[in-house]
């Protein structure tokens, strides 16, 4: 029997779909393996969302083949779509599916989620936003919505193989079921999956500001399955920069929303993402953008420096900003979501909350990791077997990264 190592990177969409090829492979005859020096095939799944993105997966690549110089290499994902001729100047003979080949691969759907203990399920694929600084339209495609038939029964096959979270993604989450016909809300959906017994949580993952609709805020504030978490991207609180980003909405449409959403549901968790350094970015519309995360107060941000990207309208763009001033940006804002982190977490020590148990901390392993609702991060000692059990701690302490809890 072949054997075949899987490489994932970015997105949890990318996961989903490494996962989606891992049960494709598998049904074809192969084995898994966890290790790329021995397996037969080693299978790549790439990012290209930034330089550093392009950058990793090449890495792997050359890696892959270093480590396994007879193992059959084989590329997908963003980077091989866009940049196949960068994949071959590598020097390593592969084979590239192309995102419409790999699309008729994960028709089956998955019945499985290797490694993790919440289950990432793909509602929706595409974007038809074409931020400016943005490759992935261009990848992906415009918005496509899948069946609800098909997104029920697929949440069905996860929690019989056990999964008591699903994380709903896609590209573009909050554009779901706009195409279909009849039109079809993201509301619908995680009303059809509340139904399913065994499914305890049900959790989105990123979804834009204009996308947050009064009918799901309403739903989430009633729903006992749907978490009190939301990720929203900012990446920015200056508006002329949101305008150059051809981002939707203003500074104050994005404050509103949060402060609407805090008054809606106490207790939420907002967590985001924010570019540093897009071009004609300079300190006053920086400043504005310190000032906006200070109000919405992150449990979590993703903060990632502006990469030029070709074929999107910022790589014309004038004025780029120095990557030292960019790096320098990126540790003040870090200092100020650190800050908000502490805060947050610290305003709900002392309270019983249900925790998903996801495995034990790896360096570590007298404890247990795993996340609350709304979604921070905690951490509990115990020789019990605990993975994959919901069940309610007391938190204790507040540490940078996660919070400790007792039984």
């Amino acid at each position: 029997m072949k054997t075949i190592k899987f490489y994932s990177l970015g997105c949890k969409v990318n996961q989903y779909d490494t996962q989606g090829l891992r049960e494709h492979f598998l049904r074809k005859g192969f084995k898994a393996s966890d290790n790329g020096e021995t397996a037969d095939v080693c299978l790549i799944n790439t990012c290209t969302v930034t330089q550093k993105a392009d950058a990793d997966s090449l890495n792997i690549i050359r890696r892959a083949k270093k480590l396994n110089p007879r193992a059959k290499i084989i590329v997908t994902g963003c980077l091989a779509e866009l940049d196949a001729d960068k994949i071959r100047s590598q020097g390593v003979s592969s084979l590239l599916i192309k995102h419409k080949h790999k699309l008729k691969l994960l028709e089956r759907g998955i019945s499985g989620f290797c490694g993790h203990a919440r289950a990432f399920l793909k509602i929706q694929e595409g974007c038809s936003n074409y931020c400016s600084y943005c490759k992935v339209p261009l990848v992906r495609g415009k918005s496509r919505s899948r069946p609800l038939r098909q997104i029920i029964n697929e949440a069905k096959r996860l929690v019989e193989s056990g999964f008591k979270e699903i994380v709903l993604t896609g590209i573009c989450l909050g554009a779901y079921g706009r195409d279909l016909k009849p039109a079809v809300s993201l509301v619908k959906v995680i009303e059809s999956l509340e139904k399913i017994g065994g499914l305890l949580r049900i959790r989105l993952s990123s979804i834009e500001a204009g996308d947050v609709s009064l009918e799901l805020i309403d739903k989430m504030a009633k729903s006992n399955k749907l978490c009190r978490h939301l990720h929203i991207p900012i990446q920015s609180g200056d508006d002329a920069i949101l305008k150059k980003m051809n981002r939707k909405y203003t500074r104050n449409d994005y404050l509103a929303l949060i402060k609407k959403l805090k008054t809606r549901i106490p207790g939420i968790a907002i967590t985001t993402d924010v570019l540093v350094g897009f071009p004609g970015e300079d300190e006053i519309k920086f400043k504005n953008t310190l000032e906006l995360v200070k109000q919405i107060a992150p449990l979590k941000a993703h903060i990632f420096p502006y990469s030029r990207r070709e074929g999107t309208q910022a790589a014309g763009f004038k004025e780029e900003i120095n990557p030292l001033v960019i790096k320098k940006r990126i540790a003040r804002l870090k200092n100020i979501t650190d800050r908000c982190a502490l805060i947050y977490q610290k305003q709900l020590l002392n309270k019983t909350m249900d925790v998903l148990i996801e495995g034990r901390v790896k360096d570590k392993p007298e404890f247990w990791h795993g996340h609350t609702g709304n979604y921070l991060n905690v951490r509990l000692k115990s020789a019990r077997d605990l993975r994959n059990q919901v069940i309610p701690l007391s938190l204790k302490s507040s540490r940078k990264d996660f919070i400790l809890a007792k039984e």
